[in-house]
């Protein structure tokens, strides 16, 4: 059984910080890319930014230069860093992990329970 559990989200004024994190647990036996979705309401999840196992980065054209994606291989957790926050920014946050259970393959995409970040103005 995999689970991932995300922490950081908050109300935030706007111009401040968060930082989200997502740690999995289970019998993982390798993890490949993560990423980071957000989802405001009446709107459509999407991507906010994602990470392979290399380290490439990649961001939405809305987030870039604001936010930062990192990733603890041997802590299983993905991190995103979001500065200089706007209200646009509200939304529920929900991490992917795309991995690998012990003793089964292919890779599949798991997601955590989702975080709210509150930007007020």
């Amino acid at each position: 059984q995999v689970q991932l559990v995300e922490s950081g989200g908050g109300l935030v004024q706007a111009g401040g910080s968060l930082r989200l994190s997502c740690a999995a647990s289970g019998t993982i036996s390798t993890i490949d890319a993560m990423g980071w979705y957000r989802q405001a309401p009446g709107k459509q999840r999407e991507l906010v930014a994602f990470i392979t196992k290399g380290g490439s980065t990649n961001y939405a054209d809305s987030v870039q230069g604001r936010f930062t994606i990192s990733r603890d291989n041997a802590k299983k957790t993905v991190f995103l860093q979001m500065n200089s926050l706007k209200p646009e920014d509200t939304a529920v946050y929900y991490c992917l992990q795309k991995l690998a259970v012990v003793g089964s393959y292919p890779l599949n995409n798991y997601w955590g329970q989702g975080t709210q970040v509150t930007v007020s103005s």
